[in-house]
């Protein structure tokens, strides 16, 4: 009898391990079905959420070492008793091993952050560079454990995204696969990172898929859920930063004061962002002038910041003691402008100095700031119907940084979620709606999208915008009809005018070139080295051209309406 259930288990083990192969091998050439994809999230969410985990506890370990402090979170208060050298020199070797790992593992000698990724939403079917992005994570890690002033999400959001992207070349994900997982790998590295599950699935859809998709909301969710898990295994269910007991809003007498509030909010913040873009075009002319070696721009840039941090300590690092003592009101009026001012030039010096990082913690940090002058202000001048100052630092804190990202719901959400405090959501959200409306008009939307429109990345206008780009000439055009030579005439007469196309150009070029000729066809070439003339290839015919940006917008329609 035994010997008889021996070939039955045999058989049923042979036909789960053969059902389990044939699964794999549909899923790797049809794509994972809706519940595959699921767990498919849910796996991703736990890697990037450990990823995020493991990049803030790096950070702590290294700080700890380097510094010597025991708690990272008080690196500005234990740092004013170190001895000046040590804060002026460990910079400047945090940016020469920063300037060596981008030049040895990167073509450009950036660093990859949140940018590159909305990007690799847009154009890449949810794909980013892999070898770039770890070499971006490592040299973020190497900046904000020695100095650097920056903050850590735009770090790991890429490297989540690194994630997401090895996943999806694994399993050969088309493009909508290859976009919700990665909304899902940025959904559990923002979660895990800041213990905030509602904003980190809607800065997922709100700021790099740039849509809220039914069929994207749950997988994302999913992921978001998983890392904040991990977040709370390890730090426990509290918020980053905790408030003083006294932040009452004085009725609805007060609400005007919130809406200048966003208005200087959206100022500071612009501001912020183009001292940023400023400062890394003075950087590319020193750059250009002086002939320096690009691996040696984050060295100097820490010696700045190593300056810098000898008279003001606080700038170093993500800054989350002195967003702290604002959000608490433990700072003077002077206090708060200046150390506002000092802490917008050393992220400008860090961003701009190559040396990686993000945008986000530093914004929270000068909009804490900005609230709480403003807020001391305001409440000295009419002292008899406003509340607290610090009130004014929590609304001033969400309205910069929601103005820097270009994300007012999940940017309203994650105020409310590292702080803990849902009972001023009014005062929060006027301000925030009033300063992302005043930055948008100074800038492309937001510091990402603003970014990429300096590398001639057209995102802030829309699909209608930038799908264009994404279709070369060779892959429309048609060939040469060897039966009609007078068509071959013709356009090698229009050749000869100068009125071609290369077959490497995108139809963000060639548009153009009809509305300009009025041309129902152009000629397409492959462009000969030196002074040979241009190779006749085929022509690239104006209906085909807008028939290919026709299905593109149907296609990017359905999927931001599925």
């Amino acid at each position: 009898m035994a010997g008889e259930r021996q070939p039955f288990f045999r058989d049923q083990l042979t036909q789960v391990v053969a059902a389990a192969r044939g699964g794999w091998e549909v899923m790797r050439h049809k794509g994972p079905s809706q519940i595959q994809f699921w767990f498919i999230a849910l796996a991703v969410g736990i890697a990037a959420g450990f990823a995020a985990l493991l990049f803030r506890k790096g950070i702590g370990w290294l700080q700890s070492t380097l510094y010597g402090v025991d708690d990272p979170r008080m690196l500005h208060s234990f740092a004013e008793g170190l001895p000046w050298f040590l804060i002026l020199v460990l910079p400047i070797i945090g940016g020469l091993i920063v300037g060596l790992i981008l030049h040895w593992f990167t073509p450009d000698g950036r660093v990859r952050s949140v940018a590159e990724v909305i990007e690799g939403a847009a154009l890449a079917d949810g794909r980013v560079e892999q070898k770039a992005g770890i070499a971006s994570a490592l040299a973020s890690l190497t900046t904000l454990s020695s100095g650097g002033s920056s903050g850590r999400e735009g770090p790991v959001v890429h490297l989540a995204a690194v994630i997401s992207s090895r996943v999806s070349d694994w399993i050969r994900a088309d493009g909508i696969t290859g976009r919700d997982l990665l909304g899902c790998a940025v959904a559990a590295a923002v979660s895990a990172s800041f213990n905030a599950p509602i904003a980190g699935a809607l800065f997922a859809l709100e700021v790099v898929l740039r849509h809220f998709a039914v069929h994207a909301f749950a997988p994302i969710v999913i992921a978001s859920v998983a890392g904040t898990v991990i977040n709370r295994l390890e730090f426990g269910d509290v918020t980053e930063f905790h408030l003083g007991t006294d932040s009452a809003l004085a009725f609805y007498v007060e609400l005007p004061a919130f809406l200048i509030l966003g208005l200087v909010a959206g100022a500071v913040a612009a501001l912020l962002m183009r001292a940023i873009f400023w400062a890394d075009d003075l950087g590319n002319l020193i750059q250009r002038l002086t002939g320096i070696p690009r691996w040696l721009r984050p060295a100097l840039a820490g010696a700045l910041l190593g300056m810098l941090a000898i008279g003001f300590p606080h700038i170093i690092g993500v800054g989350y003691e002195t967003t702290s003592a604002a959000l608490t009101g433990e700072l003077v009026l002077h206090e708060a402008i200046v150390f506002a001012l000092l802490k917008g030039i050393a992220v400008g010096v860090t961003i701009a100095g190559r040396m990686g990082g993000g945008v986000f913690s530093p914004s929270l940090m000068v909009g804490a700031l900005t609230g709480l002058a403003f807020g001391i202000i305001a409440t000295s001048l009419f002292p008899d119907v406003s509340g607290s100052a610090t009130l004014y630092a929590l609304a001033g804190m969400g309205a910069v940084a929601a103005a820097v990202l270009g994300a007012p719901i999940s940017t309203t959400l994650i105020v409310f979620e590292l702080t803990g405090d849902w009972q001023t959501g009014i005062a929060v959200m006027v301000s925030v709606s009033m300063s992302t409306a005043v930055a948008s008009r100074m800038v492309d939307r937001s510091f990402f999208l603003t970014l990429l429109e300096r590398r001639n990345i057209h995102l802030a206008a829309g699909p209608q915008a930038y799908l264009l780009a994404m279709f070369r000439v060779g892959k429309v055009m048609r060939g040469l009809d060897p039966d009609r030579d007078s068509e071959a005439e013709a356009l090698l007469t229009l050749i000869e005018q100068g009125i071609y196309l290369d077959r490497h150009a995108t139809l963000e070029r060639a548009l153009p070139v009809f509305e300009r000729t009025g041309l129902d066809r152009i000629p397409v070439v492959t462009l000969a080295p030196g002074d040979a003339p241009p190779a006749l290839e085929g022509a690239l015919y104006h209906v085909d051209a807008l028939k290919a940006y026709n299905r593109a917008l149907a296609a990017t329609a359905e999927e931001e309406h599925s």
